[in-house]
């Protein structure tokens, strides 16, 4: 019996509008990895920029990806904002977002002498938790 009430749970917290629309912030926070990691590959090992700038180049080429899909398929655009005033604000929780980040690499690169591709799953690991919660702050008219 408890299986079942379990599994009714699940299917519960699966069901719920905040459950559903962090999943997507999830999916299109993969894919956003996705491109900056590739980037972020491509500029340290073909191109020997410096691991900090490497960051930042690739971060800031994800924000708009993510931007697209976000305002797409996870936050609903307000009405009275602008999607000119809306993109300014997703870039400048998404600058904070850089900010965070880059410190979470300079200290854990920089500092403890840990693994640049390790340190930037840590990165985003934080940074994801900041961007969420802002952005629904911020963005979303379905939480206002």
């Amino acid at each position: 019996m408890a299986l079942v009430s379990g599994s009714d749970g699940l299917r519960s917290a699966l069901a719920h509008p905040n459950t559903r629309q962090f999943l997507k912030f999830a999916a299109v926070g993969l894919a956003s990895l996705a491109v900056e990691y590739a980037f972020l590959v491509y500029l340290l090992q073909s191109l020997n920029m410096n691991y900090l700038m490497a960051t930042t180049i690739s971060f800031i080429i994800s924000i708009v990806f993510n931007y697209i899909l976000s305002m797409k398929y996870v936050f609903v655009h307000k009405e009275d904002m602008s999607r000119r005033r809306e993109f300014i604000i997703f870039s400048v929780l998404s600058a904070i977002g850089l900010g965070l980040n880059d410190l979470y690499m300079f200290i854990g690169v920089g500092l403890l002498n840990v693994g640049t591709m390790s340190m930037k799953l840590i990165s985003t690991f934080f940074v994801t938790w900041y961007n969420y919660f802002s952005r629904r702050k911020f963005l979303d008219a379905g939480h206002a």
